[in-house]
């Protein structure tokens, strides 16, 4: 599992191995990451995983040889609202 930014930094690693039963899927790979670095993120939901590159859905299945990889989360910069319509006044 490669680790990032601050996910890197909270498990002081930039990736853990991790040896999971067969038939697993994302999610249990990302629970059991969770397992071993409790502090790692304080909400698991947020947490969103790539499989081999490409952005995966908790239910995807893995198979012998997997790379996961942890996203963070994006922040910085001032939110910017879309005007829909012309203000009223």
């Amino acid at each position: 599992m490669l680790l990032f930014a601050l996910y890197r930094e909270r498990a002081g690693a930039s990736e853990l191995w991790l040896e999971l039963p067969s038939h697993c899927t994302v999610a249990d790979a990302r629970h059991a990451l969770l397992r071993r670095v409790p502090g790692l993120a304080p909400k698991a939901d947020d947490i969103v995983v790539a499989l081999n590159a490409e952005y995966a859905r908790p239910d995807q299945p893995l198979k012998d040889g997997d790379e996961l990889a942890l996203i963070p989360p994006v922040s910085g910069g001032q939110a910017r609202l879309a005007r829909t319509h012309e203000p009223r006044w």
